[in-house]
């Protein structure tokens, strides 16, 4: 009986996969699909590093990361059901949705502040925001730079007509820069590094947009509404994995350096630390007591007042029509 004793037990530890948790625990995984904000730049790493570390797993979560393509393209994928998370700058989603009528909403906010800006080379006579009348700024056509610009102008007091945005390719632009085919570009803060190595050692000149309009929200996590609706529950177990990498990866910029270069081989690993080192006060700014991707109703409220206000878009928008709070973050 010995032998057949033997037999059954091999048979049913083959069937339940040694024990049935880890196979059975597989199985049963939400599958998510997950866009980037854009590319696969350190700024956006932090995914890799919850995909890395076993958040999403530990969630119940299985997540393919794809790289995305800028925040109107990631609305535009998330309200159509081709992903079912990305991420998008708040203000370029706020704008986006009231004049598209897009069915996305936010819900989580990655960075509490922007990280829009204008990047131009020291010695290409922009210092301020004044100086941007009469340049050539390149950017992608529909970039959150590009869709925010009139906001930030009307802050500097500058008339946005008087600025030409030259339509460019995003991996072009820090050649473009530094080859002087154009006086500025389109650049999130973060991205100090990466343009400085493309110019080989010369200085930029960063004019972030959240210096002179600094109530904005940088990126935020967005889904359709949708599956805010019908899926709230996996919405938090995917928005709790996600900023559980974000954090981690503002607490140890070095060690995600080097989980992207893992997934994202062509990626420089100190180039993607820099970055992130950049965006950590962004995350969690001086002060700031919330928790990782806080969004308030009362803030987005105040948003969408300055967005009126600079014309960006018309009047009637409400915090409710763009956030899911009942979704976001809580202490």
């Amino acid at each position: 009986m010995k032998p057949v004793s033997v037999v059954l037990l091999a048979i049913m530890l083959a069937v339940t996969g040694c024990g049935g948790s880890p196979q059975t625990s597989e199985a049963k995984r939400d599958k998510v699909s997950y866009l980037t904000s854009f590319n696969t730049f350190g700024r956006d790493a932090y995914a890799y590093v919850a995909q890395e570390k076993g958040f999403f797993a530990e969630a119940g979560i299985d997540v393919t990361i794809t790289p995305g393509t800028g925040s109107v393209d990631v609305l535009k994928l998330v309200a159509g059901g081709r992903a079912d998370f990305g991420v998008a700058d708040f203000t370029a989603t706020a704008i986006t949705a009231a004049k598209e009528k897009l069915p996305v909403t936010t819900i989580a906010a990655i960075q509490q502040r922007s990280l829009a800006a204008i990047v131009a080379l020291e010695g290409s006579g922009i210092t301020k925001p004044a100086d941007l009348a009469g340049k050539k700024i390149g950017d992608q056509p529909g970039s959150t730079n590009q869709v925010m610009f009139p906001v930030y102008a009307k802050a500097a007091g500058l008339d946005p007509a008087q600025v030409q945005f030259v339509p460019s390719a995003p991996p072009a632009l820090p050649q473009l820069l530094a080859a002087g085919q154009v006086d500025g570009i389109g650049q999130f803060v973060v991205g100090k590094p990466l343009i400085e190595a493309a110019a080989k050692g010369k200085k930029v000149v960063v004019l972030p947009y959240g210096d002179l309009v600094p109530d904005l929200y940088g990126n935020a996590l967005v889904t359709s509404k949708d599956t805010a609706a019908q899926k709230p529950e996996l919405v938090q177990r995917f928005t709790g994995a996600l900023l559980r990498g974000l954090t981690y990866s503002v607490e140890h910029p070095d060690e995600l350096g080097q989980i992207l270069k893992k997934y994202q081989p062509t990626q420089d690993a100190a180039v993607a630390s820099a970055e992130v080192t950049l965006m950590a006060p962004y995350v969690k700014p001086a002060g700031f007591s919330g928790p990782v991707g806080e969004l308030t109703e009362a803030r987005v409220e105040k948003i969408i007042r300055t967005l009126v206000e600079a014309g960006a878009i018309p009047d009637g928008l409400r915090p409710a029509d763009i956030a899911s709070f009942g979704l976001a973050p809580k202490k």
